[in-house]
Protein backbone atom coordinates (compact mmCIF):
# COMPACT_ATOMS: atom_id res chain seq x y z
CA UNK A 1 0.00 0.00 0.00
CA UNK A 2 1.13 3.58 -0.61
CA UNK A 3 0.20 7.21 -0.11
CA UNK A 4 -1.17 7.54 -3.65
CA UNK A 5 -3.78 4.89 -2.89
CA UNK A 6 -4.74 6.67 0.33
CA UNK A 7 -5.13 9.99 -1.50
CA UNK A 8 -7.26 8.36 -4.20
CA UNK A 9 -9.62 6.80 -1.62
CA UNK A 10 -9.88 10.07 0.28
CA UNK A 11 -10.58 12.12 -2.83
CA UNK A 12 -13.16 9.62 -4.08
CA UNK A 13 -15.13 10.15 -0.87
CA UNK A 14 -14.72 13.94 -1.06
CA UNK A 15 -16.09 13.88 -4.62
CA UNK A 16 -19.17 11.88 -3.59
CA UNK A 17 -17.79 8.64 -5.11
CA UNK A 18 -17.42 10.20 -8.56
CA UNK A 19 -14.09 8.81 -9.80
CA UNK A 20 -14.03 11.09 -12.83
CA UNK A 21 -14.17 14.16 -10.60
CA UNK A 22 -11.63 12.63 -8.19
CA UNK A 23 -9.23 12.01 -11.08
CA UNK A 24 -9.60 15.62 -12.27
CA UNK A 25 -8.87 16.93 -8.79
CA UNK A 26 -5.77 14.72 -8.54
CA UNK A 27 -4.61 15.48 -12.11
CA UNK A 28 -4.58 11.85 -13.12
CA UNK A 29 -6.75 9.40 -15.08
CA UNK A 30 -10.00 7.83 -13.94
CA UNK A 31 -8.83 4.26 -14.74
CA UNK A 32 -5.67 4.91 -12.73
CA UNK A 33 -7.69 5.96 -9.69
CA UNK A 34 -9.99 2.95 -10.00
CA UNK A 35 -7.07 0.53 -10.40
CA UNK A 36 -5.22 1.95 -7.35
CA UNK A 37 -8.31 1.63 -5.14
CA UNK A 38 -8.92 -1.97 -6.27
CA UNK A 39 -5.28 -2.84 -5.57
CA UNK A 40 -5.57 -1.42 -2.06
CA UNK A 41 -8.77 -3.40 -1.45
CA UNK A 42 -7.07 -6.59 -2.66
CA UNK A 43 -4.09 -5.99 -0.39
CA UNK A 44 -6.35 -5.37 2.62
CA UNK A 45 -8.65 -8.26 1.75
CA UNK A 46 -11.82 -6.15 2.06
CA UNK A 47 -14.05 -3.96 -0.08
CA UNK A 48 -13.75 -0.28 0.83
CA UNK A 49 -16.57 0.60 -1.57
CA UNK A 50 -19.71 -1.26 -2.59
CA UNK A 51 -20.17 -1.12 -6.37
CA UNK A 52 -22.89 -1.33 -8.98
CA UNK A 53 -21.03 -2.43 -12.07
CA UNK A 54 -17.99 -0.17 -12.25
CA UNK A 55 -19.63 2.67 -10.30
CA UNK A 56 -19.00 3.25 -6.60
CA UNK A 57 -22.29 3.26 -4.68
CA UNK A 58 -21.35 3.61 -1.01
CA UNK A 59 -18.61 3.14 1.57
CA UNK A 60 -18.81 -0.27 3.23
CA UNK A 61 -18.65 -0.81 7.00
CA UNK A 62 -14.98 -1.94 6.92
CA UNK A 63 -14.38 0.88 4.47
CA UNK A 64 -15.48 3.38 7.13
CA UNK A 65 -12.72 2.09 9.42
CA UNK A 66 -10.20 2.28 6.59
CA UNK A 67 -11.18 5.89 5.92
CA UNK A 68 -10.61 6.82 9.56
CA UNK A 69 -7.13 5.28 9.44
CA UNK A 70 -6.33 7.00 6.15
CA UNK A 71 -7.48 10.34 7.61
CA UNK A 72 -5.15 9.83 10.57
CA UNK A 73 -2.21 8.84 8.35
CA UNK A 74 -2.67 11.81 6.00
CA UNK A 75 -3.12 14.22 8.88
CA UNK A 76 0.10 13.03 10.52
CA UNK A 77 1.88 13.26 7.17
CA UNK A 78 0.83 16.92 7.01
CA UNK A 79 2.06 17.36 10.57
CA UNK A 80 5.44 15.88 9.62
CA UNK A 81 5.76 18.40 6.82
CA UNK A 82 4.86 21.26 9.13
CA UNK A 83 7.32 20.08 11.78
CA UNK A 84 10.01 20.00 9.10
CA UNK A 85 9.05 23.49 7.97
CA UNK A 86 9.04 24.71 11.56
CA UNK A 87 12.53 23.56 12.41
CA UNK A 88 14.20 24.13 9.08
CA UNK A 89 12.94 27.72 8.89
CA UNK A 90 11.72 28.88 12.28
CA UNK A 91 10.63 32.36 11.24
CA UNK A 92 9.46 31.94 7.66
CA UNK A 93 6.74 30.20 5.67
CA UNK A 94 3.13 30.89 4.76
CA UNK A 95 0.20 31.36 7.10
CA UNK A 96 -3.04 30.44 5.34
CA UNK A 97 -6.16 32.00 6.84
CA UNK A 98 -9.76 31.20 5.89
CA UNK A 99 -12.36 33.75 6.88
CA UNK A 100 -15.47 35.68 5.88
CA UNK A 101 -15.46 39.05 4.15
CA UNK A 102 -16.45 40.94 7.32
CA UNK A 103 -13.62 39.42 9.36
CA UNK A 104 -11.10 39.96 6.55
CA UNK A 105 -12.12 43.57 6.01
CA UNK A 106 -12.70 44.84 9.55
CA UNK A 107 -11.06 42.51 12.10
CA UNK A 108 -7.93 40.92 10.62
CA UNK A 109 -5.93 43.90 9.25
CA UNK A 110 -4.46 44.87 12.63
CA UNK A 111 -3.51 41.30 13.57
CA UNK A 112 -2.04 40.61 10.12
CA UNK A 113 0.07 43.77 10.14
CA UNK A 114 1.35 43.03 13.65
CA UNK A 115 2.21 39.45 12.66
CA UNK A 116 4.29 40.77 9.75
CA UNK A 117 6.23 42.92 12.19
CA UNK A 118 6.85 39.95 14.50
CA UNK A 119 7.57 37.53 11.60
CA UNK A 120 8.67 39.61 8.58
CA UNK A 121 9.53 36.51 6.53
CA UNK A 122 6.07 34.97 6.91
CA UNK A 123 3.73 35.37 3.93
CA UNK A 124 -0.03 35.63 4.45
CA UNK A 125 -2.48 33.75 2.23
CA UNK A 126 -6.05 34.93 2.81
CA UNK A 127 -8.99 32.79 1.62
CA UNK A 128 -12.50 34.26 1.84
CA UNK A 129 -15.79 32.39 1.78
CA UNK A 130 -19.04 31.65 3.52
CA UNK A 131 -18.73 30.22 7.06
CA UNK A 132 -19.27 26.62 5.92
CA UNK A 133 -16.59 27.13 3.26
CA UNK A 134 -14.24 28.49 5.92
CA UNK A 135 -14.78 25.32 7.96
CA UNK A 136 -14.18 23.09 4.95
CA UNK A 137 -10.97 24.90 4.00
CA UNK A 138 -9.56 24.23 7.47
CA UNK A 139 -10.68 20.59 7.34
CA UNK A 140 -9.11 20.17 3.88
CA UNK A 141 -5.91 21.87 5.11
CA UNK A 142 -6.21 24.69 2.59
CA UNK A 143 -5.96 26.94 5.65
CA UNK A 144 -4.38 26.46 9.07
CA UNK A 145 -6.76 28.76 10.91
CA UNK A 146 -10.36 29.78 10.26
CA UNK A 147 -12.28 32.76 11.65
CA UNK A 148 -16.07 33.16 11.42
CA UNK A 149 -19.17 33.69 13.53
CA UNK A 150 -21.38 30.89 12.19
CA UNK A 151 -20.88 27.18 11.50
CA UNK A 152 -17.40 26.47 12.85
CA UNK A 153 -18.47 24.85 16.12
CA UNK A 154 -20.72 22.41 14.22
CA UNK A 155 -17.80 20.39 12.77
CA UNK A 156 -16.33 17.58 14.85
CA UNK A 157 -13.15 17.70 12.76
CA UNK A 158 -12.37 21.15 14.13
CA UNK A 159 -11.19 22.52 17.44
CA UNK A 160 -12.90 25.89 17.90
CA UNK A 161 -12.41 28.59 20.50
CA UNK A 162 -14.35 31.80 21.09
CA UNK A 163 -12.38 34.85 20.02
CA UNK A 164 -14.51 37.91 20.76
CA UNK A 165 -18.12 39.01 21.23
CA UNK A 166 -19.97 41.52 19.08
CA UNK A 167 -23.48 42.83 18.52
CA UNK A 168 -25.53 44.05 15.61
CA UNK A 169 -26.05 47.75 14.94
CA UNK A 170 -29.01 49.47 13.33
CA UNK A 171 -27.92 51.78 10.49
CA UNK A 172 -30.26 54.69 9.81
CA UNK A 173 -30.28 57.76 7.58
CA UNK A 174 -29.63 60.77 9.77
CA UNK A 175 -33.17 62.12 9.22
CA UNK A 176 -35.01 58.83 9.83
CA UNK A 177 -37.82 59.00 12.45
CA UNK A 178 -36.32 56.08 14.43
CA UNK A 179 -33.28 58.24 15.19
CA UNK A 180 -35.47 60.22 17.58
CA UNK A 181 -36.89 57.20 19.39
CA UNK A 182 -35.11 56.56 22.70
CA UNK A 183 -35.97 52.86 23.07
CA UNK A 184 -36.22 50.79 19.89
CA UNK A 185 -38.31 47.63 19.70
CA UNK A 186 -38.36 44.69 17.31
CA UNK A 187 -41.78 45.90 16.16
CA UNK A 188 -40.28 49.27 15.21
CA UNK A 189 -37.59 47.61 13.13
CA UNK A 190 -39.89 45.00 11.54
CA UNK A 191 -42.14 47.78 10.23
CA UNK A 192 -39.32 49.10 8.01
CA UNK A 193 -37.80 47.60 4.84
CA UNK A 194 -34.57 45.96 5.99
CA UNK A 195 -31.15 45.73 4.40
CA UNK A 196 -28.97 43.10 6.05
CA UNK A 197 -26.82 40.04 5.58
CA UNK A 198 -27.42 36.91 3.57
CA UNK A 199 -28.83 34.15 5.85
CA UNK A 200 -25.51 32.31 6.17
CA UNK A 201 -23.40 35.35 7.09
CA UNK A 202 -22.54 37.55 10.06
CA UNK A 203 -25.07 36.52 12.66
CA UNK A 204 -28.13 36.65 10.39
CA UNK A 205 -29.56 33.59 12.16
CA UNK A 206 -29.77 35.58 15.41
CA UNK A 207 -31.73 38.31 13.60
CA UNK A 208 -34.20 35.83 12.10
CA UNK A 209 -34.65 34.00 15.42
CA UNK A 210 -35.41 37.22 17.28
CA UNK A 211 -38.16 38.18 14.83
CA UNK A 212 -39.57 34.65 14.72
CA UNK A 213 -39.79 34.50 18.51
CA UNK A 214 -42.05 37.56 18.43
CA UNK A 215 -43.97 36.20 15.42
CA UNK A 216 -42.82 39.14 13.30
CA UNK A 217 -42.25 38.93 9.56
CA UNK A 218 -40.08 41.83 8.41
CA UNK A 219 -39.63 42.64 4.74
CA UNK A 220 -36.03 42.06 3.70
CA UNK A 221 -35.50 44.61 0.93
CA UNK A 222 -31.92 43.52 0.18
CA UNK A 223 -29.48 40.85 1.36
CA UNK A 224 -25.69 41.18 1.06
CA UNK A 225 -22.48 39.59 2.32
CA UNK A 226 -20.65 42.92 2.45
CA UNK A 227 -21.31 45.49 5.19
CA UNK A 228 -20.27 48.31 2.84
CA UNK A 229 -23.06 47.24 0.48
CA UNK A 230 -25.56 47.46 3.33
CA UNK A 231 -24.55 51.01 4.23
CA UNK A 232 -24.50 52.05 0.55
CA UNK A 233 -28.12 51.03 0.03
CA UNK A 234 -29.22 52.62 3.30
CA UNK A 235 -27.80 55.88 1.96
CA UNK A 236 -29.83 55.36 -1.22
CA UNK A 237 -33.03 55.23 0.84
CA UNK A 238 -33.92 51.58 0.21
CA UNK A 239 -34.47 50.88 3.90
CA UNK A 240 -32.73 50.69 7.25
CA UNK A 241 -29.71 48.46 7.78
CA UNK A 242 -28.68 45.84 10.30
CA UNK A 243 -24.90 45.39 10.21
CA UNK A 244 -22.07 44.03 12.33
CA UNK A 245 -20.66 46.27 15.03
CA UNK A 246 -17.05 46.02 13.83
CA UNK A 247 -18.08 47.10 10.31
CA UNK A 248 -19.94 50.30 11.19
CA UNK A 249 -18.44 51.51 14.47
CA UNK A 250 -16.59 54.29 12.62
CA UNK A 251 -19.67 55.73 10.88
CA UNK A 252 -20.73 59.21 11.91
CA UNK A 253 -23.59 61.44 10.85
CA UNK A 254 -21.12 64.12 9.79
CA UNK A 255 -18.97 61.83 7.66
CA UNK A 256 -21.55 59.62 6.00
CA UNK A 257 -25.02 60.94 6.75
CA UNK A 258 -25.81 57.81 8.77
CA UNK A 259 -26.58 57.09 12.41
CA UNK A 260 -25.81 53.76 14.11
CA UNK A 261 -27.66 52.43 17.14
CA UNK A 262 -26.68 49.28 19.11
CA UNK A 263 -29.38 46.59 19.04
CA UNK A 264 -27.66 43.78 20.92
CA UNK A 265 -30.47 43.95 23.48
CA UNK A 266 -32.90 42.91 20.71
CA UNK A 267 -30.85 40.41 18.71
CA UNK A 268 -28.44 39.07 21.34
CA UNK A 269 -24.68 38.81 21.41
CA UNK A 270 -22.66 37.02 18.74
CA UNK A 271 -19.39 35.17 19.20
CA UNK A 272 -16.68 35.06 16.56
CA UNK A 273 -14.66 31.85 16.78
CA UNK A 274 -11.31 30.62 15.57
CA UNK A 275 -10.90 27.07 14.29
CA UNK A 276 -8.00 24.67 13.82
CA UNK A 277 -8.08 21.17 12.39
CA UNK A 278 -8.24 18.65 15.18
CA UNK A 279 -4.88 16.96 15.69
CA UNK A 280 -2.96 19.43 13.49
CA UNK A 281 0.55 20.59 14.37
CA UNK A 282 0.54 24.38 14.75
CA UNK A 283 3.64 26.37 13.93
CA UNK A 284 4.91 29.16 16.18
CA UNK A 285 3.53 31.93 14.03
CA UNK A 286 0.05 30.32 14.02
CA UNK A 287 0.01 30.53 17.82
CA UNK A 288 1.26 34.10 17.60
CA UNK A 289 -1.50 35.07 15.16
CA UNK A 290 -4.14 33.62 17.50
CA UNK A 291 -2.73 35.72 20.35
CA UNK A 292 -2.86 38.82 18.15
CA UNK A 293 -6.52 38.15 17.33
CA UNK A 294 -7.49 38.08 20.99
CA UNK A 295 -5.61 38.37 24.26
CA UNK A 296 -7.78 35.47 25.45
CA UNK A 297 -6.14 33.10 22.96
CA UNK A 298 -2.84 32.56 24.74
CA UNK A 299 -0.55 29.90 23.30
CA UNK A 300 -0.90 27.66 26.36
CA UNK A 301 -4.70 27.74 26.10
CA UNK A 302 -4.74 26.97 22.36
CA UNK A 303 -2.23 24.14 22.83
CA UNK A 304 -4.37 22.71 25.63
CA UNK A 305 -7.47 22.86 23.46
CA UNK A 306 -5.65 21.03 20.67
CA UNK A 307 -5.02 18.12 23.06
CA UNK A 308 -8.73 17.72 23.77
CA UNK A 309 -9.39 20.20 26.58
CA UNK A 310 -11.46 22.55 24.44
CA UNK A 311 -14.28 22.85 26.98
CA UNK A 312 -12.01 24.50 29.53
CA UNK A 313 -12.47 27.89 27.89
CA UNK A 314 -15.49 29.98 27.12
CA UNK A 315 -16.07 33.73 27.08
Amino acid sequence: MNLHQFRFVQEAVRRKLNLTEAAKALHTSQPGVSKAIIELEEELGIEIFARHGKRLKRVTEPGQHVLKSIELIMRELGNLRRIGDEYSAQDSGTLSIATTHTQARYVLPDAVSRLRIAYPKVNISLHQGAPHQVAQMVIDEVAEIGIATESLAAYSELVTLPCYEWQHMLVLPVDHPLCLKERLTLEDIAAEPLITYHPSFTGRTKIDQAFATRNLHPRIALEAIDSDVITTYVRLGMGIGIAAEMAVRGLTAEAGGLVVRPVGQLFGQNVARVAFKRGAYLRNFVYKFAELLSDRLERQLVARAMTGHVNDYEL
